[in-house]
């Protein structure tokens, strides 16, 4: 709360050397702004840049980072009884006296005799190292406004380029989020690999990318049942497959429909109705998504194919009445359909967007020729558009490969090699989220495994967007 009340301070303070920057820069060019080299509102915007931004740096980097230093700075001297301790037993101690200092609710554990008293003298360091860090922080930072303000603002004269100054102020801040984008995108990339390589120490990458049995369970002990797991991750492919297969199958088709509808028939008025709530789809959380599979699709085509199979039962097809009266929830159709419903926005607004780029002199010129609105559109529009049409399907396919929520909650997670669309399957994303959930150590090839999935679902969808790109790059059409 406090750190967001010197932000606003601070925040006042720049507003106010704005106005000293720019009431300054008019003055000193006798109230004619053409004397001026930049526009007032720049030497406004220079002094405040100077007044607010380091600050304000320091302000959230004592945010960020002030608890963990406060946690060096408490944990730097620990009392013998402290030190006597278990690992485990210290972390625990030191929580507790943090939560206390700050007014929390501490652990049930009870300390007496001299761990009492180092905790009691701990919880009153705690609150001193507290009140250091975070009014040495709020002082430095005020003394870093006041040093910006008053060496920004008696620089403000006529020939001050302060557009310059500010630009670069504005490139830098350009600079820097491309650079930080750059390496949170190296980061994944190298803490992928080194993961993975770490997993493929233990599990043969020919085993993990050929193999047909998935079942990651190793044991804590070496007498355990189990204590070996499989880690063949061809029944995940075929699971990741087989859905985004289904969800492309109703998306491609709906959504290229719809965009050609929208873009060639539809009038002003239904266009501008139509486009907005199939644009809404997309706004729509994918657990929503999966509370309707798994709550209101997955029993209506349970009770659709038990109603199916109960026709079936004694006739010709009487084993296939015999499986669908045992369909349940969960299955991949499920998963599959959801999914489509919810890439049709991305397929038809991106389809909507190529389809329009294609210029109207083709259409006319068509027409010219004496074609229909449906030849132009077959013969002309969509053959111009395919290259853009293509690169849309196979980014939805990338979208369809790395869906999590839907088909945990509607396919199931049971790992099974099989393309009937009735069954239940898992997909790699689920498997992830089933690896790193809970509390795990990152030295079992159980956990490592999910990092080898996670590479391999990044060279898949990497892969799928590069052949997108080059697709348009290829085959793009230049017209004038």
């Amino acid at each position: 709360m406090l750190t967001w009340l010197s932000l606003l301070f601070l925040a006042l303070f720049s507003s106010a050397a704005f106005m000293a920057g720019r009431g300054r820069a008019v003055k000193s060019a006798g109230g004619a702004a053409a004397r001026l080299h930049s526009l007032p509102n720049y030497y406004g915007a220079y002094a405040a840049l100077w007044a607010g931004v380091p600050a304000a740096i320091l302000l959230l980097l004592g945010a960020m980072f002030g608890g963990r230093v406060e946690d060096a700075l408490l944990q730097a001297q620990r009392p013998a009884a402290v030190s006597a301790l278990t690992p485990d037993r210290q972390a625990v101690f030191f929580s507790d006296v943090q939560a206390t200092a700050e007014g929390q609710a501490a652990s049930e554990v009870t300390y007496e005799g001299a761990l009492k008293v180092a905790f009691d003298a701990k919880v009153a360091e705690a609150r001193t190292i507290d009140g250091v860090v975070r009014y040495s922080t709020l002082g430095l930072a005020g003394v870093l406004a006041l040093i910006g303000f008053f060496l920004a603002v008696p620089r403000v004269n006529p020939e001050f380029r302060a557009r310059n100054r500010v630009e670069g102020w504005i490139a830098g801040v350009l600079i820097a989020c491309s650079v930080s984008a750059v390496l949170t995108t190296l980061g994944i990339v190298l803490s992928l690999i080194w993961e993975s390589w770490r997993f493929f120490e233990s599990v043969p990458v020919l085993s993990f990318l050929f193999g047909t049995e998935w079942a990651p369970q190793i044991a804590m002990r070496a007498d355990q049942v189990a204590s070996s797991g499989a880690f063949g991750a061809v029944p995940l492919f075929a699971g990741t497959f087989l859905v985004m297969l289904i969800a492309m199958l109703v998306a491609a088709p709906v959504g290229l429909y719809s965009a050609i509808y929208l873009s060639e028939y539809a009038n002003r008025g239904v266009r501008a109705t139509i486009k907005p709530l199939l644009e809404v789809l997309a706004g729509v959380p994918t657990v929503v998504y999966g509370f309707f599979a798994a709550l209101t699709v997955g029993p209506l085509f349970r009770a659709g194919f038990n109603w199916l199979g109960a026709q079936m039962i004694g006739g010709p097809l009487d084993g296939v009445g015999q499986y669908l009266g045992e369909v349940q929830n969960q299955m991949a159709l499920v998963a599959g359909v959801v999914m489509g419903i919810m890439l049709i926005p991305f397929v038809s607004s991106l389809s909507d967007d190529i389809i329009n780029a294609v210029p109207q002199s083709l259409r006319d010129g068509s027409y010219a020729m004496g074609a229909t609105k449906s030849e132009t559109v077959k013969k002309v529009v969509l053959p111009a558009a395919l290259p853009g049409i293509m690169a849309a399907m196979l980014l939805a396919v990338s979208r369809a490969v790395g869906e999590t929520m839907i088909v945990t909650m509607a396919a199931g997670l049971q790992a099974k090699l099989t393309a009937n669309p009735l069954d239940t399957v898992t997909t790699v994303t689920v498997q992830i989220v089933n690896l790193l959930t809970g509390d795990q150590e990152f030295d079992s090839p159980k956990t490592l495994s999910a990092f080898g999935l996670g590479l391999t679902l990044f060279v898949v969808t990497l892969g799928l967007n590069i052949i997108a790109l080059r697709i348009v790059q290829k085959y793009r059409e230049q017209y004038d």
